[in-house]
């Protein structure tokens, strides 16, 4: 695992030096955006919406049981900006998009398509990473808004469908606990969270060797070692962010 992620380290540098020598097309990464980001938002957004959903069911009750009816809509939000929307939003696409990232670069390898590449004198780690990472950090922050507000919303739905909560009072509720600050760190995250997965599970299928059943195991490979680097990547953030009230 230490020496996937030096790996992944070296072809994060290798990808940026390939966007600052201005070889990357537009093109490429509007494509690779919409397979990232705009694919994924269905499912982002249900998601979204049942975890949101279930956090209410769980708090309203217990909440309206002691008074504290008002800060119902803030501990939902504060919630979903902070951790639901960006986290759930990563593994989501992890799930869909990163898996289909690491089983097209492995096909590539497995069927010598990468070696062509070099023989045309382009380099591969920049071809193939660098519109994924880009698109993944400038595209999964806009699905994680989206899915914030459907969050929200959804809490607001099942808040007044649970107890009779007002919406008038879920939503000055929200404004009373709500900071910029916080919606600046969850598009922080999420920035951050879709590089990780384009990087990651590009790293992995260019690692692939072999045939179809290697392209296979890269796949779950993938899924899972995205998945991993995504909780530590969450919990070194939250430390940064939270612990530390002088950033941002």
């Amino acid at each position: 695992m230490i020496s996937f992620f030096g790996l992944c380290v070296q072809n994060l540098i290798t990808s940026v030096k390939y966007l600052l020598s201005g070889e990357m097309r537009l093109k490429n990464m509007l494509n690779q955006a919409a397979a990232i980001s705009y694919d994924s938002l269905p499912i982002s957004l249900i998601i979204s919406f049942i975890a949101a959903a279930v956090i209410a069911i769980q708090v309203s009750k217990q909440f309206l049981m002691t008074g504290a009816d008002t800060y119902i809509g803030g501990t939902i939000t504060l919630v979903i900006i902070r951790e639901i929307a960006p986290g759930f939003t990563a593994l989501a696409i992890s799930a869909r998009a990163g898996t289909s990232i690491s089983a097209e670069i492995a096909n590539m390898q497995v069927t010598s398509q990468v070696d062509a590449i070099k023989t045309s004198k382009v380099n591969p780690v920049g071809y193939f990473f660098t519109p994924r990472i880009t698109a993944g950090m400038l595209t999964v922050p806009l699905v994680v808004i989206i899915t914030e507000l459907i969050g929200i919303i959804g809490g607001m739905i099942v808040s007044y469908a649970t107890i009779g909560l007002h919406p008038n009072r879920y939503i000055n509720s929200v404004w009373l606990w709500l900071q910029t600050r916080d919606i600046y760190i969850s598009l922080i995250k999420a920035s951050v969270f879709g590089g990780i997965v384009a990087l990651v599970c590009a790293t992995q299928g260019y690692l692939t060797h072999g045939g179809a059943k290697d392209v296979g195991k890269s796949t779950t490979q993938a899924a899972i070692k995205s998945t991993i680097i995504l909780l530590i990547a969450d919990f070194v953030i939250n430390i940064l962010f939270y612990l530390n009230r002088s950033i941002l």
